[in-house]
């Protein structure tokens, strides 16, 4: 149980732990997360969070590094995240139904690279159980006086959805979660589900951002709130492309882009076991690629539009170079596994003395 251990024991108890199903050990890991948050065993992975404020998107993230989705796909454990530091957590993919998503086995590990390789494909519980697990959450009440922890909530499509029918999975998703939540994340970017990421297509955006767009009006004004939409886009675009999602997202008004998703490029794995496995490529070997989307985002989105970085951050150097590559925030999922909770705080730190020092 890999997240369980103190931060300190974690680089000797690591060998042991991945010789457990990488799966396996998620599930078990998520499951001890889940009965230990808001009790006294907490504190195994529980560290005081980095203050290092900074506005985005009309949201005060109370520091620089969160959670990326994928790790809790059903939202169970928002407050044992919390409780390790991270100044925002993102959950989901989830979908309206729940879905058991691709055959297994569907996750491998390549320690010779600090990534994994997955397929699961929105494996969830759907969209009713997914928002009784947000609503179990007790992160908003128990800052101690501080700005509370934001929560983004993913949403995607079900895997038997036509995809010319994928946007009335987004706006059925979209309708349950918008009360929840701090932010929305709309992910397009997914190798796993079939046809997903035609989604990022200029026509299919173009219908899918409109159609988003128009329902957010409508729930601002029934809920009294507008909540930021995100975008979670791939990093196997070429810039022209790049170009085109920028343009898409500015003129139906997203309020930010998550850049990026896994990468279906294998070069930087060429040749070790498990490379040629179909999915997501996550983990160091995205890093590059990530970076320079995030690069071309913000040349032709300008210096204020919101960019959330990720991929590939196994330390703080990686996390400033996302940073400088233009990103304002950053997420981790992949360097959580490898690396383990200090990782977050670690991060959330020397991003604060960079920011000290400008």
């Amino acid at each position: 149980m890999p997240l369980l251990l103190p931060s300190s024991l974690y680089g000797l108890a690591r060998p042991f732990l991945f010789g457990f199903d990488p799966e396996h050990a998620h599930e078990i890991t998520l499951d001890g997360l889940a009965r230990t948050q808001n009790t006294p065993l907490a504190c195994a992975y529980s560290a005081p969070r980095v203050d290092d404020p900074v506005t985005l998107a009309g949201l005060t993230f109370p520091n620089r590094v969160g959670l990326a989705a994928g790790l809790d796909k059903n939202a169970r454990c928002i407050d044992a995240f919390a409780a390790m530091g991270f100044g925002f957590v993102e959950v989901g993919t989830v979908t309206p139904k729940a879905q058991p998503g691709n055959p297994k086995p569907r996750m491998f590990r390549l320690p010779q690279r600090d990534a994994l390789i997955n397929r699961l494909g929105f494996n969830n519980e759907g969209l009713d159980a997914f928002l009784a697990n947000v609503q179990k959450a007790r992160f908003r009440k128990s800052g101690g006086g501080k700005s509370p922890m934001l929560l983004g909530l993913n949403i995607g499509k079900n895997a038997a959805t036509p995809i010319e029918r994928a946007v009335d999975d987004y706006l059925a998703c979209l309708d349950g979660v918008y009360p929840h939540a701090d932010y929305v994340t709309i992910n397009i970017s997914s190798p796993n589900t079939a046809n997903l990421r035609t989604l990022q297509s200029d026509e299919a955006l173009d219908a899918l951002l409109g159609a988003v767009a128009e329902r957010r009006e409508t729930l601002a004004t029934r809920h009294g709130k507008r909540s930021p939409l995100f975008v979670k886009i791939a990093p196997d675009l070429d810039e022209a492309q790049v170009a085109v999602i920028a343009a898409t997202l500015q003129r139906h008004r997203m309020d930010g882009v998550i850049a990026t998703n896994t990468t279906l490029a294998r070069e930087a794995v060429a040749g070790l076991p498990h490379a040629e496995e179909a999915g997501g490529l996550s983990g160091a070997p995205v890093r590059e690629a990530s970076n320079r989307v995030i690069a071309q985002l913000r040349t032709a989105l300008g210096k204020d539009f919101p960019i959330i970085g990720v991929g590939g951050i196994l330390s703080a150097v990686d996390a400033r170079a996302k940073i400088a590559a233009g990103a304002d925030v950053v997420q981790i999922y992949t360097g959580l596994i490898y690396r383990g909770p200090a990782l977050v705080r670690e991060t959330a730190q020397a991003l604060l003395r960079d920011r000290s020092k400008a």
